[in-house]
């Protein structure tokens, strides 16, 4: 019997911060993205909370070294919400504007270089900051308020003029999540972080983006009512596991 060939899962790898890590919460927008992707690819969480865009430029290397270029669907970068944080406040997470900016570019282009191009590359810019519900979570933890909503629309602009710098499609929610002046903070749980409501949002904008990238993957391995159950090898050994 010939040897048979392994069953390869494409990847769509979410790289963020905090709001990327606690996507595969119940009700998620990560989760909610990888259950329309079952049977067709893994979704690969690599969220690290508290990351701002330079560490993140740091460790991406170390993160995709053993990912196969050619089995990546799609990449989702989503940095901001850490750097955009006031310097006189937090200087640990802020990163300067312009750096912010170079160091999304550095990460599509080190994507790049392992054969992931920048149509598979989707920048995400951060979402508006609830300052008053922001504020009363840092008085708990015994700081002042370290963000402002108008900062962090400085970087969620910065990010798309990254993205339009690189060739690579961004999904602003700053923009998206304040237009037509609707209000915003039932998109957010404790002010910065995502609520149920808020990952439907970024689920249901991000697959309109991610569905041209994943639209070509076939259904793995066969439908069960299309196996013969007289010689189910026939059908699940076949040389291409794919319909």
């Amino acid at each position: 019997m010939s040897e048979l060939s392994s069953v390869v899962w494409p990847q769509v790898i979410l790289f963020g911060d905090s709001i990327t890590q606690f996507s595969f919460d119940s009700q998620g927008w990560g989760s909610a993205i990888a259950n329309k992707l079952a049977r067709k690819c893994d979704v690969v969480n690599r969220g690290l909370s508290g990351y701002n865009s330079r560490w993140a430029k740091i460790v991406l290397p170390r993160i995709m070294g053993s990912v196969d270029g050619q089995s990546v669907a799609a990449v989702t970068i989503f940095f901001g919400a850490n750097d955009s944080a006031l310097q006189d406040r937090n200087p640990q997470q802020h990163i300067p504007l312009q750096e912010y900016t170079a160091n999304l570019r550095s990460m599509v282009q080190q994507l790049g270089s392992l054969g992931i191009p920048k149509d598979k590359v989707i920048l995400i810019a951060p979402p508006p900051l609830d300052e008053p519900t922001w504020e009363k979570e840092c008085q708990l933890k015994g700081t002042s308020l370290n963000r402002l909503n108008a900062v962090t629309g400085q970087y969620a602009q910065a990010c798309v003029q990254a993205g339009a710098e690189c060739g690579t499609e961004v999904l602003d929610l700053w923009t998206l999540m304040q237009e037509n002046g609707q209000d915003f903070t039932s998109y957010l749980s404790d002010g910065l972080h995502l609520s149920e409501r808020g990952s439907e949002f970024v689920a249901q904008h991000l697959w309109g983006l991610l569905e041209k990238c994943v639209a070509p993957l076939p259904f793995i391995l066969p439908y069960w009512g299309d196996v013969d159950p007289l010689s189910p090898k026939t059908s699940l050994l076949a040389d291409n596991p794919t319909t």
